[in-house]
């Protein structure tokens, strides 16, 4: 592509068609999905290695990390009694010498000659004296300045025959060609507002970095286009919506309402009064409401829900209230029932195993238009159901449910009425990122506890604590009380060691609480089997559980009051929090007992679990710990992904981003202006929902 004569080279270039790469190469790119010159470019080191400051080897002492630069004087691979063999080579500096190894990697014997300069990143350890454990390593070449300074190192996300350091060579080698291509196309303000340089700049520094901190001012401009872009996208849409969706102005009457806050046995708290305050003001208005409300678990999500619903009811509307299974349904019956007897109001249920004639009562009562709240799982969207006047869609645990799910029950009512919609998740989130990956809602959050509720006891037990660990659960079952048992995996694995869910079964069954009523529950048992288990559990035919995580969202049952984890190591502090939550629902003491060996590193990450049972601060540790990705899963609401930016690090960035979004459709809402154009085009080709989102007109 670079001969004389040849095809001009783009940013567009297939990536195979640039020096080093060729056929199999690019193949292993695409793993990586790099298939442009472009993409190669826009392929950002995930970390670096700080080899700036360099140490003269004579100052090097056990236990030290440091970056040094030397000369190969000796070289050689040492054969090891188990069958390794070890590369090694000795470099010398003006102060000194020391040896270098590389376990299992003989074939830098061929790659590094005597006379060559190495850079040489790592830790010295103690074998026959002071050693360099190399992590990473540079061979400047046999005619480098030894006495040259160190350099920061890029370390980029890599693939199995395509080391991170092919890939640092193959970018630094286009690089120089590559960045007169790039042209800014964000607006000059908006740079200067986030206080980040201009892209060609940013992506000079984050391959080709100077220092750490000039790697870091090149990745928060890469950070701040893909949350603006975001913003921008959610900003977008939720206009559109309103202004494609005329809603139900409901008019606040106070009389179910009222009575429902008086009849209440305890006083809301006060994010609860805020939280319905928020709701009614948007329902009050002449566009549809689109609200998540999230809460911690036991912070009263279906309390402010209901008042939302009432709300409804006493404008003549019906209100559809989806929960992700028929057991959870079954309890949102149950709990409405209790709350609103004193109301005369009684809820319908749909679900599929309803019988035919339970099925045919709630029909008529859904299309012949009495103010009517029905519960139900997805057979609410399915076509047999039928409201003849929905105004309000609560959807429980919305991220379990599909988009089209979800869309479908939204657009659910009789001619131009669509209903409000109303979604609820427990998945508690700090606010800050709940605005960034939710930015299409107006989002509630629930960050109070009710009081009264008694705090539960959570420790971390040792493997030879065990009999100790189980003996409790045994008293605590003599006593009346049910226990919860989960475990990661649901069978024995060769390649895993942990103790999986069936043969945990066997083994209780058969020895600790051998004689007790004992089911094993776990995803791949049939749906009516799963729910017809935590049936009997939930009504005490059975005295312990023994599961996989599928009970991290499940039913109330108040009368268990032990939750024992095994290896608590593999799961997310999150997790863990959704786990404890199954008990502590009564008014027994309850308990949350992890139970085995961990590392000290895992240790002291379960140690944010053991402190707090505030959602909010174990979620914020968790995502500070082990990313988005393990909390969230794979997302359905198709918000983009971010490849660099980190909405929880990144706070201040996103804050900044979204007030600039927000200036910018104030002042040109389809972003048609000449000097947006260019911007408009990167939106199209990176999210194809901007050819929606940003239609003329």
């Amino acid at each position: 592509m670079t001969a004389a004569g040849g095809p001009r080279r783009t940013l567009e270039t297939p990536v195979h068609f640039l020096a080093g790469v060729g056929p199999r190469r690019a193949e292993l790119l695409k793993r990586l999905n790099i298939f442009t010159a472009r993409d190669l470019l826009f392929h950002i080191p995930h970390r670096y290695e700080d080899a700036s400051t360099v140490t003269s080897i004579a100052k090097l002492r056990v236990g030290d990390d440091a970056t040094v630069i030397g000369t190969v004087i000796s070289k050689g691979i040492l054969p090891t009694r188990k069958g390794l063999r070890v590369f090694q080579a000795v470099v010398q500096d003006a102060s000194g010498l020391i040896e270098a190894g590389w376990p299992g990697q003989p074939w830098l014997d061929r790659q590094i000659q005597k006379g060559d300069v190495l850079l040489l990143s790592g830790p010295v350890r103690f074998f026959h004296g002071r050693q360099l454990s190399p992590r990473e390593f540079v061979n400047l070449g046999a005619d480098a300045d030894g006495t040259m300074g160190g350099r920061v190192l890029s370390v980029y996300p890599a693939t199995e025959g395509l080391s991170f350091k092919l890939i640092r060579g193959l970018i630094d080698r286009h690089l120089d060609a590559l960045l007169p291509l790039v042209t800014e196309y964000l607006p000059a303000h908006l740079l200067a507002e986030a206080g980040v340089p201009a892209l060609p700049e940013a992506l000079r520094a984050v391959h080709r970095p100077t220092s750490v901190a000039e790697a870091l001012a090149g990745r928060a401009r890469l950070a701040y286009e893909e949350l603006l872009f975001v913003h921008l996208l959610q900003r977008r849409a939720r206009a559109i919506a309103r202004e494609a969706r005329d809603g139900i102005r409901f008019v606040r009457k106070k009389t179910l309402t009222t009575q429902l806050r008086k009849a209440l046995p305890f006083a809301l708290t006060g994010a609860q009064v805020r939280a319905v305050k928020e709701i009614v003001a948007d329902m009050g208005t002449p566009t549809r409401m689109h609200r998540l409300l999230q809460g911690d678990v036991g912070s009263g999500k279906t309390v402010v829900a209901l008042f939302a619903a009432l709300l409804a009811l006493e404008n003549g509307y019906q209100v559809a209230f989806m929960a992700p299974t028929e057991l959870l349904a079954e309890q949102h019956v149950r709990t409405i029932d209790h709350l609103l007897a004193p109301l005369g109001i009684i809820p319908v249920l749909v679900t599929g195993s309803r019988t035919v004639k339970e099925r045919r009562l709630a029909a008529t009562r859904l299309e012949s238009g009495e103010p009517v709240i029905a519960v139900g799982t997805h057979a609410l969207v399915q076509e047999g159901t039928r409201f003849a006047r929905l105004g309000l869609a609560i959807i429980d645990e919305q991220h379990r449910f599909g988009v089209d799910q979800r869309r479908i029950l939204g657009e659910r009512g009789s001619g131009a009425e669509k209903p409000d919609v109303l979604l609820m998740s427990a998945t508690p989130i700090p606010r800050s990122l709940a605005l960034t990956l939710y930015g299409d809602l107006d989002v509630s959050i629930l960050d109070e506890r009710p009081p009264g509720r008694k705090p539960i006891t959570t420790a971390l037990r040792p493997e030879h604590g065990r009999t100790r660990v189980l003996d409790f659960v045994a008293r605590q079952l003599d006593a009346g009380r049910q226990a919860y048992i989960v475990y990661p995996l649901i069978e024995d694995s060769e390649k895993v060691t942990l103790k999986a869910a069936k043969t945990a079964f066997e083994e209780l069954t058969a020895g600790a609480l051998k004689g007790r009523r004992v089911a094993l529950l776990h995803g791949k048992l049939p749906a009516e089997e799963k729910d017809g288990i935590m049936r009997r559990f939930r009504d005490g035919a059975l005295d312990a559980l023994v599961s996989t995580t599928v009970i991290e969202v499940g039913i109330d049952v108040p009368n268990a009051t032990v939750m024992l984890i095994e290896h608590p190591e593999r799961f997310g502090l999150s997790q863990l929090h959704q786990l404890r939550g199954r008990v502590g629902r009564g008014a027994e003491e309850s308990y949350c007992i992890l139970l085995g060996d961990v590392s000290p590193e895992a240790a002291e990450r379960l140690q944010h679990f053991l402190d707090t049972e505030d959602g909010f601060a174990i979620a914020r540790a968790d995502l500070e710990l082990r990313g988005m990705g393990d909390l969230f899963g794979e997302r359905q609401s198709g918000v983009p992904t971010f490849k660099v930016a980190d909405p929880l690090r990144d706070e201040e960035l996103s804050e900044v981003a979204r007030a600039g979004a927000e200036r910018l459709l104030a002042e040109d809402p389809t972003l048609s202006r000449p000097a947006h154009q260019a911007m408009q085009q990167v939106l199209r080709r990176q999210y194809g929902r901007a050819l929606e989102l940003f239609r003329v007109g």
